[in-house]
């Protein structure tokens, strides 16, 4: 138990800066994913046969490619292609995008709750379809799926481990804890302070989406 918390206070200023590293990753590639899934589900259920196409078509891509592949080609890929992309650009990117597929249909499951009387009512009193999803059914549709989001962002917190011990190599709590392990060679006591800053985040992402939940969810 000794040699347990010695390589937390031995080794505290790595493994906080890398649980600070994996906090920005995480907050970046979510506001991303919300944006980006946002979009494409709205494509998802535009009028258009085409646009549907199209959101269907990012959905099938970035959720049936491994996060792993996508780091290769957004960071290696592109750079080999002559684009200069830094690897906090790749790594957020990468995550926020790849998760953004998830989101994206979890919001579409949340349209398809909106009674289909509140659109046509919107679009009888002269709302353009856009403003009816701006206005309407996309703030009821987030409502309605707080829980499946809070699913995805708990999923997208772990993946995140991903990109430190990719090649992007950033700093994250996983990649902390390595380097500790590697100069310690005390593996279960680095891993084990690992998983509880994983478990610290997960747990107050957890308690915060209950607290929206419980404040905006929409009971049926």
């Amino acid at each position: 138990m000794g040699a347990l918390f010695d390589v937390l206070t031995d080794n505290f200023d790595e493994l906080a800066g890398g649980l600070w590293v994996t906090l920005r990753l995480v907050g970046a590639s979510f506001a991303i994913a919300l944006v980006v899934g946002t979009l494409v589900a709205a494509l998802r259920i535009a009028p258009s046969k085409w646009l549907q196409r199209l959101g269907g078509v990012y959905v099938e891509t970035f959720r049936n490619v491994p996060l792993l592949v996508l780091l290769f080609i957004s960071f290696a890929g592109l750079r080999r292609a002559g684009v200069p992309i830094s690897n906090w650009a790749a790594g957020i990117g990468s995550l926020g995008l790849y998760t953004a597929a998830y989101v994206a249909e979890v919001l579409r499951s949340g349209v398809f709750a909106v009674s289909r009387g509140q659109i046509e009512a919107a679009l009888s009193l002269g709302f353009s379809y856009g403003a009816t999803l701006r206005r309407i059914v996309l703030p009821q549709a987030f409502r309605t799926v707080i829980a499946p989001l809070a699913s995805i962002t708990i999923a997208m917190i772990k993946n995140s481990a991903i990109v430190g011990v990719s090649l992007l190599a950033l700093p994250d709590l996983l990649k902390e804890a390595r380097i500790v392990q590697s100069r310690t060679f005390q593996t279960d006591e680095a891993f084990f302070w690992a998983a509880v800053g994983y478990l610290l985040i997960t747990a107050s992402a957890t308690i915060a989406f209950r607290r929206l939940e419980r404040r905006f969810a929409i009971r049926r």
